[in-house]
This record gives C-alpha cells, structure tokens and sequence, in this order.
C-alpha cells in the first residue's frame, strides 16, 4: 500500500470510528489495530488521533458546504433552489451518514474552524445574500435578510438532524414538505407537497376544482335555507292572520302539503 492509500485507508477507518465514538471514545490503538499497522504510522500520516480528526472533519466540511453551494447557485427560480438546497442536505446525509454524524458532534479544539455550527454559517451567508434579493424584490426590507436566513437554514439543518436516525419518510418526500412549509407558511400549505413543478400544478388545480365544488354546494346550501326560512315566516304570517284567505296563503298551503322533488 502506498503512502497516499494507507492515508485514505486510515481516513476510512477514523470516520467510521469516529462516528461511532467520537474523538474522545476512539484511541490510536484502535485505529491502528483496524488498519492492521503500528501506533506510529497514524502519528507519522497525522500526528495523532486530533490530526486525523480534523482533516476528516475538514473534508466532509467541505464536501458538504459545495453541495449546497452548487444548488444554491445553479437553480434560477427561487423555490427550486431551497429544494435543491434541501435534497442537497438529505443525499448528503443518506449517502454520507458517518461524515454527518461526525460534523454534528461538538467540534474539537483540533478542527479549527470546520464544525457543523460553522458550516451552517457558511450557507446562512450564501442564503442570506439570495433573500436579500427576493425581499428587494417584492419591496420588503431586506435588512431582515440575515434573520430569515437563520430561520431557513436552521429548519432545513435540524430536520436533516433527525432525519439522520428515522429516515423516514424518503429523502425526496422530506424536502417537498420542508419546502412546502418554507416557501408557503402554515396558512398556506400545500395537501400533497411535490418536487416536480408539473404536479404541483395538478394538485392546485384538483384543488381549485374542489374549492369550486365546495362554493357551489354552499350557494345552493344557501339558497335553499334561505327558502326555508321564507316559507317558514309565510306560514308563520298566515297562522297569526287567521285562515287563507289569499293567493299567497293558498300556495304557501299548497307547497306545505305537496313534497317537493
């Protein structure tokens, strides 16, 4: 094995320990015993287990954070760049689920600046300079930017956190929804969440088609109280006047005693 690959071979191994254990649980020798070497090749390629921990942090830092960039910058229309963003996250951590699980813990002082808490700040600031732009737009004061974009990556990162263990349901499913309650508010969700603009465009217009339904159940639903109640102060007229008399009376009879289709 060449230098470079026991060097990607301990980084495989760190990473699942790691994950596992965290820095504190894991031990040299641990490390050591799993690639099947001595104690001072893992000092020799890293200078001890906190090296080999903070370039295995660096790395999945980095890999992550140009996940989300790239999503972030290569959608044009604003909601389908949050759900790039979103299943940018969730493949990541399908796929990743070690590297997640590291950058999640507590950062030790041997990782610098790469821990998860940092990582988020990376993309508020990518997200924040997009809201920016879209509160501009619709003239709303963009100096809430910074602000909305906390609230956005903050949602989107600690739904990827219990995402992690449940995996329920799947990856894309979980974007639609986290993206239905960013993009429309609580007021405005939307009953069957969908990545695929086509059928968000069915279901609005399923639902459109029911609201219709809806409105024209509640006219004749009110146009026939409204004739009760009519024929209800008829009749109570012509008890308080005594027998019918007039043609008004007689078909206020005539409609009490022949049932209506």
């Amino acid at each position: 094995m060449t230098g470079k690959e026991r060097r990607e071979q301990l980084l495989d191994i760190g990473r699942t320990l790691f994950a596992e254990r965290g820095l504190d649980g894991t031990s040299v020798e641990e490390i050591a015993a799993a690639a099947g070497v001595s104690k001072p090749v893992v000092y020799e390629h890293f200078g001890g287990k906190e090296g080999l921990y903070a370039v295995v942090v660096d790395r999945e830092f980095e890999q992550l954070l140009a996940l989300v960039t790239e999503s972030l910058t290569s959608a044009v229309h604003y909601r389908t760049k949050l759900e790039k963003a979103a299943l940018a996250l969730l493949e990541y951590i399908e796929e990743h689920p070690d590297g997640f699980r590291i950058l999640v813990r507590d950062s030790h002082g041997g990782t610098g600046t790469g821990s998860y808490a940092s990582l988020l700040s990376e993309i508020a600031g990518e997200v924040e300079h997009l809201m920016a732009q879209e509160l501009d737009r619709h003239d709303y004061d963009d100096r809430f930017a910074p602000m909305y974009a906390q609230m956005l990556v903050g949602m989107v990162a600690l739904t990827g956190q219990w995402w992690l263990d449940v995996r329920r349901p799947k990856r894309e499913e979980v974007a639609a929804h986290v993206v239905n309650l960013a993009w429309n508010g609580l007021s405005g969700l939307e009953p069957k969440p969908s990545l695929d603009p086509r059928q968000r465009r069915k279901e609005q217009e399923r639902a459109e088609r029911r609201a219709e339904k809806a409105a024209a159940r509640a006219e004749k639903d009110e146009a026939k109280a409204a004739a009760r109640a009519e024929k209800a102060h008829r009749k109570a007229r012509r008890d308080d006047d005594g027998p019918a008399s007039g043609p008004e009376d007689l078909l206020d009879e005539i409609d009490t005693e022949v049932p209506t289709l």
